[in-house]
């Protein structure tokens, strides 16, 4: 054997010399894939929509990294609300870890926008140009034609359509319109995002494909530690196939004839009777296929269905209740009750107090005059007036030019305010004092502050 030959088989997406194994799968029309179908283009649906729905006058999904600044569902998270964030993040991951256990890889077979897109979009309309499975394979044998090169066109102007709704998730709906319609001279960097991204989604849907998910994607190799011998997975049935019979049926043999329909049915190339794999996304073409055979040779179907280890090796039910379950059900429950009383208890605002710019106090007379930066950020829904007010200093006086200070929705604004105060007031060159900031309507915040003045005489 050649030295760079490999003795078996590595990935199913690479023949044994290295080079691509292009993976054309057949399609086996069946319950499963209509009910795929269904809810890829309810999702579909959804994630084209979400970016222009709005909830309380904002996005309903808008990822502002530039201005750091993430609305979710009528809620705001800012680059300060730390915690926050910290706990949206791992109410996900307890969210993945949980349905993983229950539903093994679900996700990938039924929600991943790489599966929804790439089995309900892009392979259709592939196979609208290039035929079915014996013609692709054909075409890869030929070459280029005119068909692959059409297809390839459309695939494109898909890519494109793609990547400004992912855009439009993180520049807004309303900068994305201007990017598209207008002169790319007036929006390079928004022209070059957009080409960019149009071309990595290209490069995704009409080259990388598959190995997305069995290459760069690592929740395929978190598996082994998500999953349990009574997650539900999709797997193949030996007690009931074994030994397989070679196309016919024969006495005393299983109900598998070996045809492989299985196997040409894989979207990742896998075959399903190895045993669970890596490349597996639960999508359940597998299972269509084979059903598919069974009701042709009068053999009972299931012989691949989704159901757990345990089920296959010993025929006992499994049950939904065990420790993983119940300790990620408990993990999770209690994420989203801390998560939800973050958010109904968070503030209408965000203030912070600066020291101003320059000189860190002046003396005028007998005043000790401090100049001082307050920074209000408006995190409710509607504009608000926010009152600056000094509460434990009696002999001191607050100026401030703006009062109240008008703050519209959303929006963050600095003003200063000065504090004159006498020069007994201070003890070893400061004294603490507190700012009140209210806003009329039940908003209310008390942030010590360091006055700073002469040391004493």
């Amino acid at each position: 054997m050649h030295p760079l030959i490999a003795p078996e088989r590595v990935l199913p997406t690479l023949n044994a010399d290295g080079t691509r194994n292009r993976i054309r799968p057949r399609l086996y029309r069946g319950p499963l894939l209509s009910r795929r179908r269904a809810v890829a283009w309810a999702l579909v649906v959804l994630f084209v929509s979400l970016p222009w729905l709005t909830i309380g006058g904002k996005p309903a999904v808008f990822l502002d990294v530039v201005h750091r600044e993430f609305s979710l569902f009528g809620h705001t998270f800012l680059a300060t609300d730390g915690a926050l964030l910290m706990l949206l993040m791992l109410t996900i991951f307890a969210a993945v870890f949980w349905t993983t256990a229950l539903v093994g890889r679900a996700w990938c077979g039924w929600g991943c926008p790489q599966t929804v897109y790439m089995e309900f979009l892009f392979r259709p309309i592939e196979r609208l140009f290039e035929g079915k499975r014996e013609e692709q394979l054909t075409l890869d044998k030929q070459g280029a034609s005119l068909r692959r090169v059409l297809k390839n066109f459309v695939f494109l102007g898909l890519s494109f359509v793609l990547a400004n709704v992912f855009l439009s998730y993180f520049v807004g709906t309303h900068a994305l319109r201007s990017w598209v319609t207008e002169a790319p001279s007036k929006h390079m960097a928004g022209f070059l995002v957009v080409a960019i991204t149009t071309g990595l989604v290209f490069f995704d849907f009409a080259y990388f494909r598959e190995q997305m998910c069995t290459v760069i994607c690592p929740y395929a190799r978190l598996q082994s530690v998500l999953l349990d011998r009574r997650s539900l997975l999709i797997g193949y049935d030996a007690k009931r196939g074994e030994p397989r019979s070679k196309g016919k049926q024969k006495p005393g043999n299983g109900d598998c004839i070996d045809c492989q329909a299985c196997v040409v049915a894989c979207p990742t190339g896998i075959d399903i009777r190895q045993g669970l794999q890596l490349e597996c996304i639960a999508c359940g073409q597998c299972v269509d296929a084979c059903d598919s055979i069974m009701a042709r040779i009068h053999k009972p179907v299931g012989l691949i269905r989704y159901a757990s280890q345990d089920t296959f090796d010993s025929g006992r039910k499994a049950t939904l209740l065990r420790p993983r379950v119940v300790i990620y059900s408990v993990l999770l429950v209690a994420l989203l009750v801390i998560l939800t009383s973050a958010l109904l208890t968070k503030p209408g605002a965000e203030v912070t107090i600066l020291r101003g710019i320059g000189a860190p106090f002046t003396e005028n007379g007998s005043q000790v005059v401090n100049q001082i930066r307050v920074k209000v950020r408006n995190r409710s829904s509607a504009a608000q007036n926010y009152h600056v007010a000094l509460t434990d200093l009696r002999a001191a006086q607050l100026i401030a030019p703006e009062d109240p200070l008008l703050v519209p929705a959303g929006e963050q604004r600095t003003t200063s305010v000065f504090v004159l105060a006498p020069r007994d007031a201070f003890s070893h060159a400061q004294r603490a004092v507190h700012f009140r900031v209210t806003d009329g309507h039940g908003y209310r915040a008390d942030i010590p502050y360091q006055l700073l003045g002469p040391e004493a005489l």
